[in-house]
């Protein structure tokens, strides 16, 4: 059994011994799709608010393509994998949160699939932000632009019997069947899971999330 509260336990107190040396500290929390990487930036975020440091959470999804540009570039049925995203847009916004001032992100709307533009500020006085995303520690362009922005990444190491598992049983919560729900997640999903596997750096904290 996961110990989630010591996993949090482990970045918060790393954080506060860095904070001292950053008046802005961004983190980047990376891992495969249904790795838990949204759960736990949320709860690393709860935490560190209650400690009194503000901290926001950042995610990767906001920079899906239009399901329109995906159509059009003929791979909408890879949506999720690297190119399905504006990388250089979110390295863009990674520089500007470093640079600090009020930042205008955008989120993903999940229930209409699309992408919001400015739905979210993060403030000027914001301490910690948490980026969470799958291909924050990618060793290939442009997100390799990516490793000098961070000041501390964590990686959530999840077994890939585990992902299958959780990736299907996400396509059948969506009402898809058995066979359905395999074929969608072996696909699509499996195949990113592995790049991110495969490709990603090592982190300064690996977390086993089997």
């Amino acid at each position: 059994m996961i110990n989630v509260t010591l996993q949090v336990n482990e970045i918060a107190e790393r954080i506060h011994e860095m904070r001292k040396d950053h008046v802005r500290m961004i983190v980047a929390i990376c891992g495969a799709p249904a790795s838990g990487k949204s759960t736990l930036a949320a709860e690393v975020a709860r935490r560190l608010t209650g400690q009194k440091c503000s901290a926001a959470v950042v995610p990767m999804d906001g920079f899906h393509l239009d399901n329109a540009i995906l159509k059009t570039r003929g791979i909408l049925a890879r949506k999720g994998a690297p190119e399905t995203f504006d990388a250089d847009g979110f390295v863009h916004m990674v520089k500007r949160l470093r640079a600090g001032g009020d930042v205008a992100i955008p989120v993903f709307d999940r229930a209409r699939d699309i992408a919001i533009a400015g739905a979210e500020i993060v403030p000027h006085d914001c301490q910690v932000i948490l980026a969470e995303g799958n291909y924050l520690l990618m060793d290939t362009a442009p997100w390799d632009q990516l490793e000098p922005l961070w000041d501390l990444t964590v990686m959530l190491d999840v077994p890939m019997t585990d992902l299958r598992a959780r990736l299907i049983q996400r396509w059948l919560s969506h009402g898809l069947s058995g066979p359905a729900a395999t074929r969608r997640a072996e696909s699509n999903d499996i195949p990113n899971a592995q790049g991110v596997i495969d490709h990603s750096r090592p982190a300064d904290i690996t977390l086993n999330r089997g």
